[in-house]
């Protein structure tokens, strides 16, 4: 077959691939009539801020830093359920919103400014570095080759990986769903634990959305699927399976199901075993 026409599939299959994909989760993707609204609703909604500010006389919260959950609004004690900007004051945990907060919605630079501080972190390169050791210990990629040159190939892909699931779940997906891609923690008044791990376990596939209301996480859901049909662009071929890419999706949804529980309890861990050292539960 002509080198042309091998190229030209090397780029036509995987794109077709992510099509077909997002193609056969199309029913799940139209926002429910519960998230939707109506203009005076929406009218009413934008004025709410405001006049809740009215009531109880504080000021109006400062600009918001793009991308980082600033607060608007907080219900009862600030200190209960307060998230860090790290945990362990490594793991980036931008996205974690305090328990008892409301937020303005993100604007669509918010979001793309959230995914590059997730994707360009000094840990995600740390992230990046451990896991192309081990995937490079497990030969998960025999076609990368052996020693330094094929440790160097899983990092870059590694890492590539990391970021094209970021801009798609953080940003591409959630300003064209107009989607928040941010983690509302429950908090310890949220109800017990189990209460708590199933409410972590499901934002997996219910997220708000710019309105304040509850929707399919196709953020969360297609946005992965997207990034793992589109790392078939530059993995070899014989990684370029239905299989492969279905591992790839899974295997993102399981790290962000794991993340989405670190946040949920960290300041409960932070609390109770070290005191609230690393910055959980200050004012």
């Amino acid at each position: 077959m002509a080198p042309g026409i091998l190229k030209f599939r090397a780029l036509y299959l995987p794109l077709m691939k992510a099509v077909c994909l997002t193609l056969l989760l199309s029913p799940f993707l139209a926002v429910p009539s519960y998230a939707q609204t109506s203009p005076e609703e929406r009218q009413l909604e934008s004025a709410l801020p405001s006049s809740a500010q009215a009531q109880s006389g504080s000021d109006p919260a400062g600009p918001e830093t793009p991308g980082r959950p600033g607060v608007a609004r907080q219900n009862g004690s600030q200190a209960e359920g307060k998230q860090p900007k790290r945990i362990l004051w490594v793991i980036p945990n931008y996205r974690a919103v305090s328990a008892n907060t409301q937020l303005p919605p993100l604007a669509p630079r918010q979001k793309l400014w959230l995914a590059t501080e997730d994707s360009f972190d000094y840990s995600s390169f740390a992230l990046a570095a451990i896991v192309a050791g081990i995937s490079q210990a497990g030969k998960a990629t025999p076609e990368f080759g052996h020693g330094g040159a094929a440790y160097g190939r899983y990092f870059w892909h590694t890492f590539t990986d990391e970021a094209v699931g970021n801009y798609f779940t953080e940003a591409l997906v959630p300003i064209a769903r107009r989607q928040d891609p941010r983690y509302y923690t429950l908090g310890p008044s949220g109800g017990e634990f189990w209460h708590r791990t199933g409410y972590s376990l499901t934002r997996l596939l219910i997220t708000r959305t710019d309105s304040g209301h509850n929707t399919f996480n196709s953020s969360e859901v297609v946005g992965n699927l997207a990034g793992a049909a589109i790392s078939d662009l530059y993995y070899p071929r014989p990684e370029r399976t239905w299989g492969k890419t279905g591992q790839k999706w899974v295997l993102q949804l399981g790290i962000d199901a794991f993340f989405d529980m670190a946040k949920e309890f960290w300041p409960d861990v932070d609390q109770r075993i070290f005191h609230g050292k690393y910055g959980s539960g200050r004012p």
